[in-house]
């Protein structure tokens, strides 16, 4: 059997960068989530270790990492972080949007995967959303409202487009055609 990783950077550049990642801000209110994170491709091998190193200030030492094979092409049984080795496991019946993180000495985080190929502006929206206190919203949840939020931001874009290639403009109060570059400056109404 061959397995071909397709990626978003290459395994070097993914290494090197430091995770990008939005936790929930401690407090007193459990919420779904633990907070998010974005990768830059789907290979564990490459994404875990600067995650694991991310996490280890605020959250100690991650002993064993869990994922749903159906978003990741290759699922090592273990990935070296620091010159030790982390188990990653598996299962197909937890969220395909969702990362288990396991320490023996500290207990249990839960994080939404955003994926790599994700526009900026969207995965933004979704780390905040995640990194919420007490939220109740799960990580498929957050995904599928994601999902609607992206269709009707395009769908905008798309009519803002034919409206102007039709001969639609932007006007200011006085009917004067404003500028791409923004408002009239004071006086004769004109940049």
């Amino acid at each position: 059997m061959t397995t071909t990783l397709v990626r978003t950077a290459p395994r070097v550049l993914a290494a090197e960068l430091p995770a990008r990642l939005s936790l929930t801000p401690k407090t007193m209110l459990a919420g779904r989530l633990d907070g998010a994170w974005w990768p830059r491709s789907r290979d564990l091998g490459a994404e875990l270790p600067p995650l694991a190193a991310a996490l280890e200030e605020p959250w100690g030492r991650v002993t064993r990492v869990t994922v749903n094979p159906a978003r990741w092409p290759v699922v090592p049984h273990t990935v070296a972080v620091d010159g030790r080795m982390m188990h990653v496991g598996w299962f197909t019946e937890q969220d395909p949007d969702k990362l288990i993180l396991l320490s023996y000495t500290v207990g249990r985080w839960d994080l939404l995967v955003i994926p790599p190929e994700t526009e900026p502006a969207a995965a933004a929206r979704l780390m905040a959303a995640a990194a919420i206190p007490g939220s109740v919203l799960t990580a498929g949840v957050l995904m599928a409202n994601e999902a609607t939020i992206g269709r009707g931001v395009r769908d905008v874009q798309r009519q803002e487009a034919g409206w102007e290639g039709e001969g639609g403009a932007c006007m200011s109060p006085v009917g004067i055609p404003l500028e791409r570059g923004g408002p009239p400056l004071p006086g004769n109404g004109r940049r």
